[in-house]
């Protein structure tokens, strides 16, 4: 029963979107095996999950167990230690489906459970504890946010004609897909090439969502126009000049994008998408920031060579990186493909 319960946390957790904090979900079993409280986090300075469960819970969680999708807490931050109330709860045993890697907590709330005579199980077998919010383990571990790469493009590999046009690639199923990926994300980030080309305001439109994601663009030699619709929406801009509100991370006359994903994530980003150009995706792909790919295959052949997915050089074959396929969906006439980055550097 340990997998069916952790695995509810799981779903619980996965109802909110607390960045920077992370997602967490819990549910409290009593003696009896029977289901007394749950809770989700939903958000920086709201009640942790663990909480929640336990105080639905009430006097029926003593001597049950406590399901958690992540290590409770043994520090006090805008809210009290988890582990205390947990304790103070009289829980017998804690099933915990990963330990935090935020160095604040990493083993020692898990410590502090067992000093205090609670059986603590970390890890169960089929629950992907890590899975649970990705992203947070990323920006925990490397200080910056986990890097999806979303493309369209056609079955041959363009995603832009030659003479530049590029809508629509994809269908509406595709496209709709696509503002959901917004919607789970902290941020988007584009190029100044897109924002020059396309004066994109980066926001949800195609699918409900409870907030809008930050909009980050990275200039070049060239600036934000001073038109741009994305600066009506208080947009992040990575630049290699200082001034006007820009984040300066320069590397010549370009971007440092390693230190500009730090800036980011010291900025409480976690998730990130990147949709913005060939050259932001060559640059962030050789330079081994790339986490997760988003593909959408459009149902069409270009037949020609108009604009690729990057704007490198694929010189030879001990170039191209290994992925893993994630998964794979049709949408309409499209193809989706999800792929995770195992073999670049972090």
């Amino acid at each position: 029963m340990d997998a069916t319960h952790l695995e509810r946390a799981v779903e619980l957790a996965q109802q909110a979107q607390p960045h920077p904090n992370p997602r967490v979900g819990a549910v409290v079993v009593d003696t009896a095996g029977q289901v007394v409280g749950e809770g989700m986090h939903r958000g920086p300075g709201s009640p942790h999950a663990e909480a929640v469960a336990l105080e639905v819970a009430g006097n029926r969680a003593a001597g049950g167990t406590l399901y958690v999708t992540l290590e409770p807490c043994n520090h006090q931050g805008r809210t009290p230690p988890c582990t205390d109330a947990i304790i103070e709860a009289g829980i017998r045993r804690v099933v915990a489906a990963a330990e935090d890697p935020d160095v604040q907590v990493s083993g020692r709330g898990f410590d502090r459970l067992r000093a205090a005579g609670i059986e603590v199980v970390v890890g169960v077998p089929g629950v992907d504890g890590e899975a649970v919010d990705p992203g947070y383990f990323i920006h925990r571990r490397l200080g910056r946010p986990r890097v999806t790469l979303k493309m369209a493009a056609t079955f041959d590999g363009q995603t832009a004609a030659a003479d530049g046009s590029s809508q629509w690639i994809t269908g509406e199923a595709s496209r709709e897909d696509a503002h959901r990926l917004r919607s789970e994300s902290d941020a988007v980030m584009v190029g100044i090439g897109t924002v020059i080309a396309d004066d994109p305001r980066l926001d949800v439109r195609l699918v409900e969502t409870a907030r809008q994601p930050r909009p980050i663009v990275v200039e070049g030699k060239r600036e934000v126009p001073a038109d741009a619709a994305i600066l009506q929406r208080d947009p992040l801009i990575l630049s290699p000049r200082e001034g006007g509100g820009r984040i300066a991370v320069p590397d010549g006359s370009s971007v440092d994008l390693r230190s500009g994903l730090q800036e980011l994530g010291s900025r409480g980003i976690v998730d990130l998408l990147v949709e913005g150009g060939p050259g932001l995706a060559a640059s962030l792909w050789s330079a081994g920031l790339v986490d997760r790919l988003v593909v959408y295959l459009a149902g069409k052949i270009a037949g020609g060579i108009g604009k690729g997915m990057f704007t490198d050089v694929f010189a030879t074959i001990g170039q191209a990186t290994p992925v893993k396929i994630a998964g794979e969906e049709r949408l309409g006439s499209d193809l989706r493909i999800e792929m995770e980055v195992r073999c670049l550097p972090a």
